[in-house]
């Protein structure tokens, strides 16, 4: 009996390599293409975990200053959810107002300097604003020293006076409107401080200021003391007119920006 001898199969070498390989390397690429868990939410990881990082910050201040924390954020906290983290932070910036997440993040960085400096050291806007205290004192006293500087001079007024004299009473009067201007920036920062609303940005805004302090100081002592009629009081009106000015030049650049608005009306 004849025997028939079956047909030989022959299977591909490498085939079932190439099939795993190629599944592996789809596998790969779809791990590699899939977004982070905070994208697929439409916001990224690192935004999520800055929320995440704000409302401790937020929660620790409020714990510490004794504030009242709405208990609502407690499951809020606890959630994965951008809508759940964005109520919770909404009600604990309402809870540690007037302090702000930045803010409170700044002094924390400060606070947490662990090298052995002191407060000037660590806030250098407040060494800068001691020793321009400080020199707008020296350059006070040096120039009150000066026989150019008496009640004559100052009434005189930069239009009749000149020369060492009107140098000497213009500098003068820079002084004390400085001294003006430290007086409120040294006591803002210090409310800052107590207050945690201390922001690193608002060095630009204390240098202007300065300036801004010392012309309002020389625009009150010099045209609004010109129209003093008794003579005698002139240096106590032009010294307390630049101080006044220095202290609250915010106030003067509204008065002077409400004046020109009216003017501005009146051709409207």
């Amino acid at each position: 009996m004849a025997t028939s001898n079956p047909t030989p199969t022959f299977t591909p070498t490498g085939s079932s390599k190439s099939k795993s390989s190629t599944t592996t390397t789809a596998s790969t690429n779809e791990t590699a293409n899939e977004p982070p868990k905070g994208i697929s939410k439409g916001v990224s990881d690192d935004t999520m975990i800055q929320f995440k990082q704000e409302l401790e910050n937020m929660l620790l201040y409020a714990m510490n200053s004794g504030k009242t924390i709405n208990t609502d954020v407690n499951s809020l906290i606890e959630s994965d959810k951008i809508s759940d983290l964005i109520n919770a932070h909404n009600i604990l910036v309402k809870n540690v107002a007037p302090a702000t997440p930045k803010s409170i993040a700044y002094l924390d960085v400060v606070s947490k300097d662990n090298t052995k400096k002191s407060l000037l050291t660590k806030l250098p806007i407040i060494r800068n604003l001691i020793i321009l205290a400080i020199i707008f004192l020296i350059l006070f006293i040096g120039t009150s020293l000066s026989d150019e500087v008496n009640t004559l001079s100052l009434s005189k007024g930069i239009l009749s006076n000149s020369g060492k004299s009107l140098l000497l009473n213009i500098l003068f009067l820079c002084a004390i409107s400085g001294l003006g201007v430290m007086f409120y920036l040294l006591r803002s920062i210090s409310e800052g401080i107590k207050n945690a609303t201390l922001l690193p940005e608002q060095t630009i805004y204390y240098t202007a200021l300065i300036i801004l302090g010392i012309i309002s100081g020389l625009i009150l002592s010099e045209i609004v003391s010109s129209y003093n009629v008794n003579q005698e009081l002139s240096i106590f009106n032009n010294a307390v007119l630049a101080l006044i000015g220095g202290f609250s030049s915010d106030a003067i650049f509204s008065i002077l920006q409400g004046i020109i608005n009216k003017i501005k009306s009146i051709f409207q």
